[in-house]
């Protein structure tokens, strides 16, 4: 059974691996047989209060080290992790509990004590456990001197339920069963057999995303460091680069947005950087020519999502003179990964046509835990349906126009509006920072193009000078009927531009401007 368990196997690697330094999180330093003595503690206790292969355990923690080992613990047990995202309002947690079939919970009374103790105190017959004292069992309690801890043998088949970014509607609650950790793996050794040096990553997203996750087992099965961050903040970012010498990183598009604009950046010694991924959303052609400029070629985008973690990253990113509009690509697929993209009755499309982005690999979900419809609209003859629009050019790079959901229909002819052909726009002008459009309901044309934007520091534009230079850009259906200044645009817990938010600011309806 042990040679199956993923789990297993990570934890005799790092066995290898010995006293090297293996996580950071502020002040704490752990070596890999600190992180792995550590996981089998844990384990141990957790196996001494009733949880088996099987046993669904919810989670709700941030970045500390015992989030890793949690999960580790779990799995080697052959558990079911459910991570819970903390941005959802905790009636929306309680009722993922209760889909997600939990029978333990645990949560991090350090940075979670309020939620925690809501979902504790409705949590009925669940076992509650916590990273430090709080409500339940500390699973962080030093054993009793001179009875080391008893590692239970691996379990069966370990699994792990994610929420989505939720940012087109309710989060789904994604389904990953064992071979996509053996495949998370297989990257890494695949890395490794490639001569790839040890990855110093910083990460600054919650643990509780699976690409997150993803690239955090990469990096400590390869024998890296990895550095957890409890929240972003970019000087901070930029200080631990430095001082850690991080050579791979992920920012979402805002989040490196806010890198770029922040004073500390012009002395920061990001020289040790390799790769400076950038993913979650798209991001803006201008501002990734001004991190190219900045960082160099290390700065790559990459797609993926919950469901599909890898997917497209763009190679060797430059701002090619003879290709501004490549910038506009998310890059060609990764090996092993198939991508197609598809008409709405299901048949792949010519090149530059757009359609529906439909993908095919190894990390991808088995579906939506407890939602078999939804599961089999998504899921068809071994595909993802990724909900995306996209089209392909004759290199065959992808380039992603919209989300199936908030594409814009408008117009006495219906004419399909592609927010991120918008927003590549506004965010083109000298004046803006950020851009995000939405279609808004509008009597006469079905919906209308509503912008809101950031305007840069100091900028003189107004939003009816901006609407009338993006009429010229475009056309005036595809410019922003409305254009609305914020200070900042609104994101979910992953960095994502937040619509649902942003549509919850608009009335109803929306008169002509």
């Amino acid at each position: 059974m042990e040679l199956d368990n993923y789990a297993a196997q990570a934890l005799v690697v790092f066995d290898g691996y010995g006293e090297a330094e293996a996580v950071v999180h502020g002040g704490r330093r752990l070596t890999y047989a600190e992180l792995a003595a550590g996981t089998r503690a844990m384990a141990a206790l957790l196996y001494d209060h009733g949880v088996r292969s099987s046993t669904a355990v919810a989670v709700l923690a941030g970045n500390p080290p015992e989030s890793v080992q949690a999960q580790l613990a779990l799995h080697l047990l052959g558990a079911r992790s459910v991570w819970i995202a903390p941005n959802a309002p905790p009636r929306l947690c309680a009722d993922y509990l209760n889909l997600a079939d939990v029978d333990a919970f645990v949560y991090d009374p350090r940075t979670h004590a309020a939620l925690g103790e809501e979902l504790a105190e409705h949590a009925g017959d669940l076992h509650i456990f916590s990273f430090g004292a709080g409500v339940g069992l500390d699973l962080t309690a030093a054993p009793p001197a001179g009875a080391p801890p008893t590692v239970p043998p691996p379990g069966r088949e370990p699994q792990s339920l994610f929420q989505t970014g939720g940012t087109t509607g309710r989060p789904k609650l994604v389904h990953h069963r064992h071979a996509f950790f053996q495949a998370v793996r297989a990257a890494a050794d695949g890395y490794q057999a490639a001569g790839g040096p040890a990855l110093r990553h910083l990460a600054v997203g919650g643990f509780w995303h699976s690409s997150q996750q993803a690239a955090a087992m990469i990096t400590l099965w390869t024998g890296g460091l990895l550095v957890l961050h409890d929240r972003f903040e970019p000087g901070s970012f930029l200080d631990t680069v430095e001082r850690e010498r991080i050579s791979s990183a992920i920012l979402p598009p805002p989040m490196l947005a806010r890198v770029l604009d922040d004073p500390r950046l012009a002395t920061a010694d990001t020289s040790s950087l390799v790769t400076l991924s950038c993913a979650g959303s798209a991001v803006s052609p201008v501002r990734l020519a001004q991190a190219i400029e900045r960082f160099g070629p290390v700065v790559r985008p990459v797609y993926g999502m919950s469901e599909a973690t890898f997917i497209t990253a763009y190679p060797n990113v430059t701002a090619d003179p003879a290709r501004p509009d490549r910038l506009a690509s998310c890059g060609r697929p990764y090996p092993g990964v198939r991508v197609e993209v598809r008409d709405d009755r299901g048949r792949p499309v010519d090149t530059d046509t757009v359609g529906e982005v439909w993908v095919s690999a190894q990390l991808m979900t088995a579906g939506y835990w407890g939602q078999p419809e939804l599961t089999r609209q998504t899921i068809v003859d071994g595909w993802l349906r990724t909900g995306d629009l996209g089209r392909f050019d004759t290199d065959g790079y992808l380039y992603l126009v919209d989300r199936a959901k908030d594409m814009i229909v408008t117009g006495e002819t219906s004419t399909n509006v592609y927010s991120r052909t918008v927003e590549d726009t506004l965010s083109r002008h000298p004046q803006v920072r950020a851009a995000a459009v939405i279609g808004v309901p509008h009597e006469r044309m079905g919906e209308a193009v509503y912008a809101f934007v950031v305007p840069a520091p100091g900028a003189g534009i107004t939003p009816a000078e901006l609407r009338e230079w993006a009429v010229a850009e475009l056309n005036e259906l595809w410019a922003p009927h409305v254009v609305e200044f914020l200070d900042d645009l609104p994101l979910t817990e992953v960095g994502k531009v937040d619509k649902k938010a942003l549509r919850a600011r608009r009335a109803p309806s929306t008169a002509a401007r």
